[in-house]
């Protein structure tokens, strides 16, 4: 038995829309707010660029969905579907590495939190002379067990609504191709013989 709104929150197209912008909108501007701030938590230097990199790269996924579901392209549906589980495993070895290496890190962003803000740098960690920073201002209030807690939960909800846009994708797919054959109530097409 086919079924055709298995595990849907809304309506398939309409529902995936909405959700492909959630999913870029968070994605861009995760992905951006590490490209800007990751410095102050990620210490190697391209690390935080990678990252803020790989979480355009999914809202740019995300966007693609949007478009390929809005007009209905099955050629645009199939791309996207067979884009996603490659954008799903590398957000999963990014959300695995950036926990690591917060846990590496931690000692390094209480010494930014007590150095007023400023960026962790060897040369900053042995000096005397506190410079002021702009390390983002909820940060050091909350606490590195708060912080790091927070970045778990919401690496784990990316992929989780990864996983569910791969899922719409492939769901419009197989509503493509199993409705690609029939016909319409016009020119006869429910009585054809």
């Amino acid at each position: 038995m086919w079924c055709d709104n298995c595990l849907l929150v809304f309506p398939l197209k309409g529902g995936a829309i909405a959700w492909g912008v959630l999913v870029a909108a968070y994605s861009i501007a995760g992905g951006v707010f590490l490209l800007i701030s990751g410095q102050y938590f990620f210490f190697f230097f391209p690390e935080w660029q990678i990252y803020g990199g790989i979480g355009i790269g999914v809202g740019v996924a995300a966007v693609l969905t949007i478009l390929a579901l809005s007009n209905k392209s099955y050629i645009w549906i199939r791309v996207v579907k067979f884009l996603w589980p490659f954008v799903i495993v590398i957000s999963t070895i990014r959300a695995i590495l950036m926990i690591v290496q917060l846990q590496r890190g931690k000692d390094k962003i209480v010494w930014e939190c007590n150095n007023g803000g400023q960026v962790w740098t060897a040369e900053a960690a042995a000096s005397s002379v506190s410079k002021t920073g702009s390390m983002p201002g909820g940060f050091c209030a909350a606490g590195f067990n708060s912080l790091n807690t927070a970045f778990i939960i919401s690496l784990l909800v990316d992929i989780a609504c990864q996983i569910y846009m791969y899922f719409l994708a492939w769901r419009f797919s197989k509503r493509l191709e199993h409705y690609s054959t029939m016909k319409g109530p016009f020119y006869g097409g429910y009585y054809n013989a």
